[in-house]
């Protein structure tokens, strides 16, 4: 699918970097249980969808409807945008991709007492370092 990409799908994917989050890593076309979801970030568990004009329909509804309550059930939130609007709004998606992703860090943090991976060149502790008394 990834040979397929439709025009909205393409450049969003070129400006998703633009998202100045430390932390956040999009991948697009990752399966997840029987679905691709068209981009996803891991970290902050969310995927960001693309509908074309079918989504509109009655069938195309229901599917999404079912795609978006599997998907959540494994922990992500699904947002969803009109292809047209990342044509032609797409610094207004990425405003909203970038308040989503910093409210969903921002939670996981809390509820997990989440602290970013340290660097990977950080010095060891010494010995007696990190230990309570």
């Amino acid at each position: 699918m990834r040979n397929d990409s439709t025009d909205a799908e393409a450049k969003l994917w070129r400006h998703l970097e633009r998202i100045p989050l430390e932390g956040t890593h999009f991948r697009r076309q990752v399966a997840i249980g029987k679905y691709f979801a068209d981009f996803a970030c891991h970290q902050s568990g969310l995927i960001i969808e693309l509908d074309g004009s079918q989504h509109a329909e009655d069938a195309a509804l229901q599917q999404d409807a079912e795609r978006k309550a599997f998907l959540e059930s494994q922990g992500y939130d699904v947002i969803r945008f009109w292809s047209h609007d990342v044509i032609t709004e797409l610094d207004a998606v990425l405003d909203t991709i970038f308040a989503v992703v910093q409210q969903r860090l921002t939670l996981l943090a809390e509820a997990h007492d989440f602290y970013p991976t340290p660097a990977l060149r950080a010095a060891p502790l010494r010995q007696g370092e990190g230990e309570e008394s």
